[in-house]
């Protein structure tokens, strides 16, 4: 706007004075002819924009370099536009710097400058136009200074030394002379092993007169233990002479008024000092022997895990246990082998799983597993004695928490050691996108087929498995809503099983059926439930708040015929429950290591009546009929023709 407004004022100056446009212009702005003179207001609003920038015109633009990874010339994108138009070094230092200060200094001793001859301030004007200033140095200017050392001199040293001594030395070896080499290296080694053999017989001597000792030492000291045991059980049965007396012959009369409703009669209770901090976590009794039962001690606590214990009881013993074997860690779960009845397998809390033998001496297993071995990285469930295998071999099974069903084979060596062989059969439920692996809780194999068993999870869920194949699962149930802590199958009726879970309920299951038969709600968190072993309708189960259930479903199918408080429920839960073999009989554990032994009343274990003039059937036919008859009455239909083709094939 400023430049059109002088070239107006400018364009009416030479009008005025006479002057082209030409003049003065001197051709380098607007030239026009004089007959164009006359600016347009439009043109005389128009801005004229001018645009600098930091490009260099004189920059080349087309420079190429080689590239040695490409091998070819490639052209330069990034050229430098920078243009020096001038270079000058220079010395000036600000008057007030501290370097300033210093050349004033420096100045004034050298005697350059000279005194003032008028007094006047030294900041007034004639001052400073008197007072010479003071040469400054160039700071720029420098000199570089090197100094080079002398190189050391090369030197060569050399050392000489004496030959070692040489002698030189022939001989001639003939046949004979390598014969008679061989000779007498024999007969050194013959004498040699004459030596060892002396030695060894001497002392062979003095172990077989320690040997004789202590054999008769320990014949003697046999004799005495076989004696003072009998003694104690002698002394201990006339101590709880009542108790076995009831045990032998009370019958509760009071069952008769009762009609359908049972008790439990409390007998001996069970107990150990040493195992008082202990919960009871397993419980079993011995097939053969029927009054000893092992109990398994631990801790269901994960924040206080220590030392565990294997006891054995005795009925006949209440006092004291009859075996006893500390462990390092919690016993979780133990089997005893129902033919070998001294053989017992034992799961521990840190993975481990061991074999206690009652033949041998020591409180050490005959069997464990290690790290080195193989065994589980969490807690172990349960375990499970199988039937031996084609090589006559004993095996069980066992189930923890990492999500593996593990066999365990004790395989004879030539020398008599025995160690474990591991098979994975279960690692969980896979698929192609994704792998899942089931925590197990419980484990139960099938009483009569042999490749069937129920494995019981830590969400819930029931998988019926088999042994020949572990790439899917048979069966799958959605059983409870919390991990079930028990799994077992019963032992009459081929296709019926019965679990439990800490969401307070315990059902009966058909395994051709995925929804259960029966569900019972115990209002309390079930610690454990069995099935009896004299009927196939009658089942007992614990609960946390110190009851007792005991079911029997062909006198009742909606709720328990007996439900006793049997300890404090504010001080003691109850963990675990089991059915003697023959006797009317159930122990029951609590979590302070307590193992206590009920009687079952008359109407607990009432059989059927006979009708007059026909006998009553035995058998296990007769207890398979009475559960298939109840489970008849739940079934579909077609439920019912299709479990009666699978009861039969399975069978």
């Amino acid at each position: 706007a400023k430049s059109t407004k002088a070239a107006t004022k400018k364009k009416e100056e030479a009008v005025e004075t006479g002057t082209g446009w030409e003049e003065w212009s001197q051709g380098k702005a607007l030239v026009r002819p004089p007959d164009q003179m006359e600016l347009t207001e439009a043109e005389l609003k128009e801005d004229i924009t001018r645009i600098l920038t930091a490009n260099n015109p004189h920059a080349p633009q087309n420079i190429v370099r080689y590239s040695v990874k490409e091998r070819s010339y490639k052209p330069i994108n990034v050229v430098d536009q920078m243009a020096v138009h001038c270079v000058l070094e220079g010395s000036l230092v600000h008057q007030d710097s501290e370097e300033a200060r210093k050349l004033r200094v420096k100045e004034v001793d050298g005697g350059d400058v000279e005194e003032a001859a008028d007094e006047d301030r030294p900041d007034s004007a004639v001052s400073r136009i008197n007072k010479k200033e003071p040469k400054v140095t160039n700071q720029f200017n420098f000199s570089n200074r090197a100094s080079q050392t002398l190189n050391n001199p090369m030197r060569d040293r050399i050392c000489q030394t004496e030959p070692p001594p040489r002698s030189s030395f022939s001989a001639t070896a003939n046949q004979w002379e390598i014969y008679d080499a061989y000779v007498q290296e024999l007969q050194k080694q013959e004498k040699n092993k004459e030596k060892q053999k002396g030695m060894h017989s001497q002392k062979d001597n003095g172990k077989s007169k320690k040997v004789m000792l202590m054999e008769t030492q320990s014949e003697d000291v046999t004799k005495w233990t076989m004696a003072s045991k009998i003694l104690e059980r002698t002394i201990s049965q006339n101590t709880f002479d009542d108790i076995a007396q009831d045990f032998k012959y009370f019958e509760d009369a009071s069952d008769e008024f009762r009609e359908q409703e049972g008790t439990l009669l409390p007998l001996w209770k069970f107990q150990y000092d040493k195992a008082k901090t202990l919960s009871v976590t397993a419980l079993c009794w011995n097939n053969k022997y029927q009054d000893l039962f092992a109990v398994g001690l631990g801790s269901y606590n994960f924040s206080r895990q220590g030392c565990g214990m294997l006891l054995f009881y005795s009925l006949k013993n209440p006092a004291f246990p009859e075996y006893i074997y500390p462990t390092s860690s919690g016993v979780m779960c133990l089997d005893i082998h129902a033919q070998h009845s001294h053989l017992v397998a034992v799961g521990f809390y840190d993975g481990c799983v061991a074999v206690y033998s009652l033949k041998e001496e020591g409180q050490e297993p005959v069997y464990k597993s290690t790290a080195k071995t193989g065994k589980h990285t969490d807690p172990v469930w349960q375990v499970r004695w199988q039937s031996d295998d084609m090589d006559n071999n004993h095996n069980f099974y066992s189930v923890s928490s990492d999500g593996r069903v593990v066999s365990w084979t004790l395989v004879k060596v030539s020398r008599g050691d025995i160690h474990f062989v591991a098979v994975l059969y279960l690692i969980g439920k896979a698929s192609l996108k994704y792998s899942c692996y089931s925590s197990g809780t419980s484990f139960d194999s099938h009483k009569q087929i042999d490749y069937m068993f129920l494995v019981g999870t830590e969400e819930g869920k029931i998988h019926k498995c088999s042994k020949t194949y572990s790439s899917q699962f048979l069966e799958t149930y959605d059983a409870h809503s919390m991990a079930v802590d028990t799994v077992k199958w019963n032992y009459f009726h081929p296709k019926v099983f019965v679990s439990c879970s800490s969401d307070w309920t315990v059902k009966i299951w058909d395994h051709t059926i995925n929804t259960p038969m029966f569900v019972f709600d115990l209002q309390a968190a079930v610690g454990d439930v069995a099935w009896s072993p004299y009927s196939s309708t009658v089942f007992a189960a614990v609960t946390t708040d110190g009851t007792v259930h005991v079911f029997d479903l062909s006198v009742n199918k909606y709720e328990a015929i007996c439900q006793q408080l049997v300890v404090d429920k504010k001080k003691t839960k109850l963990t675990h429950v089991e059915f003697n073999p023959i006797h009317p009989v159930i122990i029951v554990g609590d979590d302070r290591g307590y193992v206590t032994s009920f009687k079952l009343s008359p109407n607990l274990r009432k059989k059927p009546k006979a009708k007059k003039g026909h006998e009553l059937p035995k058998g296990p036919e007769v207890e398979v009929a009475k559960m298939e008859k109840l489970l008849s009455l739940l079934r579909e239909p077609d439920q019912n023709s299709r479990g009666k083709s699978q009861h039969w094939t399975g069978r």
